[in-house]
């Protein structure tokens, strides 16, 4: 499992980009703890691919944007591979986003 550590003012926004896995039956799914309104988290896109259609099988790339919202908030992104028909399996990626608003200077 990765984790990852962001720093970001308010109002900024960070872009993460996950490998998808959709034709094994894979999705991104995401849980925020801690400060919740810290951050919103959103889907930017398919990423790269998307727009001319994936051929199938193809992977295709998930962006993921974060966007911070309460100065000296902290929370923790836990973002999981998971196949929804399968909810006893262990997810088959994770990372961590341990994120921190920064005070308004």
């Amino acid at each position: 499992m990765e984790v990852r550590r962001i720093e970001l003012g308010p109002g900024e926004t960070y872009t993460l980009r996950l490998p998808g896995r959709g034709a094994r039956g894979y999705v991104w799914t995401w849980q925020v703890t801690g400060d919740e309104d810290a951050v919103t988290v959103r889907v930017a896109d398919a990423g790269p691919g998307a727009g001319r259609g994936a051929l199938p099988g193809e992977a295709v790339e998930r962006a993921y944007t974060l966007r911070a919202r309460r100065p000296g908030a902290r929370a923790r992104i836990r973002f999981a591979q998971i196949r929804p028909p399968y909810p006893q399996e262990a997810p088959y990626d994770e990372i961590l986003l341990d994120v921190e608003v920064r005070d308004e200077a």
